[in-house]
């Protein structure tokens, strides 16, 4: 049985994956060392890396799928709007059906907050 899809997100610096995830994305960190960090919130989780090397070869698009998806944007967009991603800056309907609004850090790492309608 699968639980849990977890991504590893690469960053030259810890710090910087820490601003978007704990500062921004209010994610609890479960576990920190001098290259790993594992942060937390609900039932998403990620592992913030420290490496130069594969920073520089992904920054990843990430989508964290909520049932909340206004009082998530409230909460970001209160907290961090500088982080707000300039194409999907309020929460949106796509044509696909689903309602998302994006963050995007200063390293280009995109997280896409998405709500599928209930059916």
């Amino acid at each position: 049985m699968l639980l849990r899809l977890i991504p590893k997100i690469f960053y030259n610096r810890m710090d910087e994956g820490l601003d978007l995830f704990v500062n921004c994305l209010g994610f609890q960190v479960l576990h920190q060392d001098d290259s790993l960090a594992v942060v937390a919130r609900d039932a998403a989780k990620a592992y913030i890396v420290e490496s130069p090397e594969f920073a520089a070869k992904d920054r990843p698009e990430i989508a964290i799928e909520t049932d909340d998806i206004e009082t998530i944007y409230q909460e970001v967009s209160t907290k961090r709007p500088d982080l707000l991603h300039p194409n999907v800056p309020r929460v949106t309907k796509r044509p696909w059906g689903a309602l998302e609004f994006a963050v995007r850090d200063k390293t280009d790492v995109c997280v896409v907050f998405r709500q599928w309608p209930k059916k």
